[in-house]
């Protein structure tokens, strides 16, 4: 089996042509994407050994899914078939002061009713290494939030890593729910994820000075959230996104990683968005990379800064870059000029 696993859903993902809005004419472009997918494909772009596991329809749509991931070397080998349907989300791209918007309509889907009988765990983790998934995926449901703790569970039991990427999201379920589910599941987490908002969304913690809408984000303020994450679910490690919203075209992105035994503030980038749909997504994976490769803390969490700055650039949901491309940034060339 792959060396790194991630659960969760992968959706049809429609949207207008470029920046038009819905149905400002009769086009849809159609791909795939989703939290724990975004990440299984960046980490194979990495040359990583990856797994996704989902369940999906045995039809016409959910073997395009499936296919979308083994285009990139993704292990498709677990995902349970059944079910009636793929999950999508639409979605509107925004600019400048107009904001983008997701609709989603994906209640019913294959994941969204699976059981315990369509997935082995001790089997799809023997011979893995990490296992990731995010707070999306137990927004399903009660059953599917059951099935993120037995995957929880079984990956301990054997040793594994566990990442979590908070991804509160209000349009699947409340603050208090989210709390209750994701406050029991947090006790097998080595690394949590976050972006600026999570924390607070998800367990009440916020960081003191911090006026995210207003574009003002206190560093001092996330060492503390950092901190009582740790104190209240002993992670080893706490990584959070610093988004500096200026419109819908214009974002600084950086991020924090709390470590061991010190917290790094990584460079900040300047980004001109194409599309920010996975961009939390693809620092997640940069970062497991980073940290499965044995980067120092420091350079995995520069690493994944510069790996989600070069998502902001792409279209669609997976970040289409490899290593060499993502260090190069990190590095320090970050001025676009052509490559010859």
């Amino acid at each position: 089996m792959a060396k790194i696993v991630t659960f969760g859903e992968i959706m049809l993902r429609l949207k207008p042509e470029g920046y038009l809005r819905f149905f400002q004419n009769d086009k849809m472009e159609a791909t795939f994407g989703g939290g724990e997918a975004n990440v299984a494909v960046s980490l194979a772009n990495f040359g990583m050994d990856t797994a996704f596991v989902t369940k999906l329809p045995d039809h016409d749509i959910g073997e395009s899914a499936v296919r979308s991931l083994a285009y990139f070397g993704v292990d498709t080998s677990k995902i349970s078939r059944g079910g009636d349907r793929v999950g999508i989300y639409y979605l509107e791209t925004g600019a400048s002061q107009r904001p983008s918007k997701v609709i989603y309509d994906r209640a019913g889907s294959s994941i969204a009713s699976a059981g315990k009988g369509d997935f082995d765990w001790e089997d799809i983790f023997n011979g893995a290494e990490w296992f990731h998934f995010t707070g999306i995926t137990p927004a399903l449901g009660e059953n599917v939030a059951e099935l993120c703790e037995e995957a929880c569970a079984e990956a301990k039991k054997q040793g594994l890593t566990v990442s979590c990427d908070l991804n509160f999201r209000k349009k699947l379920w409340s603050s208090e729910e989210a709390c209750r589910v994701m406050g029991t599941l947090m006790r097998y987490v080595d690394v949590c994820i976050a972006n600026e908002e999570d924390a607070e969304k998800v367990f009440g913690i916020k960081a003191e000075g911090t006026d995210v809408t207003g574009g003002k984000l206190n560093h001092d303020g996330y060492v503390s959230v950092a901190r009582q994450l740790k104190e209240r679910f002993g992670f080893k490690y706490v990584a959070v996104t610093l988004r500096t919203s200026i419109s819908a075209s214009d974002n600084k992105w950086a991020a924090m990683l709390s470590a061991e035994n010190d917290t790094y503030f990584s460079k900040q980038y300047d980004v001109r968005i194409v599309d920010r749909v996975g961009g939390g997504d693809s620092f997640g994976a940069g970062l497991i990379y980073g940290l499965y490769s044995g980067m120092k803390d420091k350079d995995a969490l520069e690493f994944a800064v510069a790996a989600s700055c070069l998502k902001h650039s792409i279209e669609g949901d997976f970040n289409r870059v490899s290593v060499d491309e993502v260090k190069t940034l990190a590095e320090g060339d970050g001025s676009g000029r052509v490559q010859r």
